[in-house]
């Protein structure tokens, strides 16, 4: 029963759902996509026009397969439709307010009714159970509060789970460690960038970090690599668990991985579902293939998405899991279509370039790129830290670099500059990292 105090490994917040059979969940996925196209259609101008230039009505739905006729919808679509013409309901009958940060463009404003906030706390704490926390576990959230759905979607989850919350939010990192050593959390929740931010501030003011009693790290919010997990994994002393999400289609708590293989996220199908394009034909792809994941809200209210293109490349399965939960699985983002960087014909993604210096001896996972014109060609370059304990004098430094970009040649194929920094060189993070720096257009 939901909010039950067991830790017993195989605990579920609702086993009934999280455990239906793959037909049952078609069936219900059917069903709830036909309500939520008709809520889409009936309530928001935008969707009529697009469902109808297409030729389709929530009518000639007969099975979940058909979604593959409708239109797609783009986060231009929320911004050109400001601040709140994407929604299905008056925005006096709303009970919260969400927005992206808005530093490309205009901010995508994201609407949640009562039954939405209830049922995004309720994905969040079957997310967090399924990352291992259990009911009585001290949550120590360093993710930000605010228009940012994380901190708040994290909060309401761990609460709905029955967990005690530290509510700290982003920043204030000296004060955090002290924190994490006087309250005693036994999980973490936080971007992985600031995560690292952590282990190494405390370090840096003699903490032992991977002896707190910290046994679990809820990190999202950004891509990351094994090999970041690896490193947050030893140098925090807990296990690290990637819970997926973006403000569009709810926040946190759409996917997470279980803690039992952590090998993909488990994407809640009884409220979303989930399709993989190939993202230049928009073609639908089988299961298993790599392409742009797409999403359709199935439950939500206030803001109904309908066939939500992520950007973020991907593969589903829905092969059996250990953990016994029948929900397919969201494999590793490694990046996003639109975060994918063509060097010279090559296409290279920031996590792959972190995958490689966290693997090389002497180097730290704190790095930038620069992206800039080397005549017509676009080009890059990457400043990467040396840890404290690594040779620091100019040869050292010159060979570390050199190390660095021999490898980045030979794994991922781009010739680039490399500048080994020292410590403290590279601004850390306060929420998500800013990794890329594009100089091409200044």
């Amino acid at each position: 029963m939901p909010g039950t105090k067991r830790r017993d490994a195989d605990f579920m917040y609702d086993r009934t759902v999280e455990t239906m059979p793959r037909a049952s969940l078609a069936e219900l996925q059917a069903e709830r996509l036909r309500q939520s196209l008709y809520r889409a259609y009936d309530n928001v101008p935008f969707y009529r026009q697009a469902f109808d230039a297409a030729g389709v009505a929530p009518a000639s739905l007969t099975s979940a397969t058909d979604i593959r006729n409708f239109p797609f919808t783009v986060k231009t679509n929320l911004r050109d439709s400001y601040p709140y013409g994407i929604l299905a309901m008056p925005v006096e009958k709303l009970a919260r307010i969400h927005a992206s940060s808005g530093t490309t463009g205009k901010p995508t404003v994201v609407g949640y009714s009562v039954g939405d906030i209830d049922r995004w706390a309720m994905l969040m704490a079957r997310s967090m159970a399924a990352a291992g926390l259990r009911p009585g576990d001290l949550v120590h959230n360093a993710y930000g509060y605010g228009l940012f759905t994380g901190g708040l979607g994290a909060h309401y989850g761990a609460e709905k789970l029955g967990c005690p919350v530290v509510p700290v939010s982003g920043g204030g990192t000296e004060r955090q460690i002290t924190l994490l050593k006087d309250f005693r959390p036994s999980v973490l929740c936080s971007t992985p960038s600031y995560a690292l931010n952590l282990a190494e501030t405390g370090e840096k003011m003699g903490v032992d970090m991977a002896a707190l009693p910290l046994r679990r790290g809820l990190f999202g919010a950004e891509p990351w690599s094994n090999q970041m997990r690896g490193e947050l994994d030893r140098r925090l002393g807990l296990k690290s668990i990637d819970v997926y999400g973006l403000s569009e289609i709810m926040g946190p708590g759409v996917g997470c991985e279980c803690d039992a293989t952590r090998d993909g996220l488990h994407g809640w199908e009884d409220h979303f579902l989930f399709e993989i394009i190939d993202p230049e034909t928009l073609q639908p792809l089988a299961m298993g293939e790599t392409g742009e994941l797409v999403i359709t809200t199935l439950t939500k209210e206030a803001m109904p998405m309908i066939r939500y293109r992520t950007r973020d490349i991907t593969r589903l399965t829905d092969e059996p899991c250990a953990c016994g939960r029948t929900h397919l699985r969201i494999m590793r983002v490694d990046g996003r279509d639109d975060d994918m960087m063509i060097i010279r014909g090559v296409n290279v993604y920031p996590s792959q370039v972190e995958a490689v210096l966290v693997g090389i001896k002497g180097l730290s996972p704190h790095y930038q790129i620069r992206l800039f014109k080397d005549g017509v060609l676009d080009a890059m370059a990457i400043e990467a830290e040396v840890l404290p304990d690594a040779p620091q004098d100019a040869d050292a430094l010159i060979a570390m670099a050199v190390d660095l970009r021999h490898h980045i040649k030979s794994i991922i194929g781009v010739t680039c500059a490399v500048t080994a920094r020292l410590p403290g060189d590279i601004p850390r993070s306060q929420g998500k990292a800013v990794r890329v720096l594009d100089t091409r257009k200044s």
